[in-house]
């Protein structure tokens, strides 16, 4: 365990326990909100190849120079 990891830790033990019970609410938020953003990367990137036709084609080259 690291030093900072250690200093959290200490200083979540010293709240209350609603103090506690909203630090893991917002623990969990932070976890869920990267599951998503990693899953919608993970969807964008395995889509890429189908979009790659409608994305490259000559009639949209003017806005990708914008």
């Amino acid at each position: 365990m690291t030093a900072t990891e250690q200093v959290l830790i200490e200083k979540i033990k010293q709240l209350p326990p609603q103090r506690m019970m909203e630090v893991e609410d917002f623990v969990d938020f932070l976890r869920t909100r990267d599951d998503r953003q990693n899953l919608t990367r993970a969807a964008a990137k395995a889509s890429e190849a189908s979009f790659a036709a409608v994305w490259d084609n000559d009639e949209d080259a003017a806005y990708d120079r914008l």
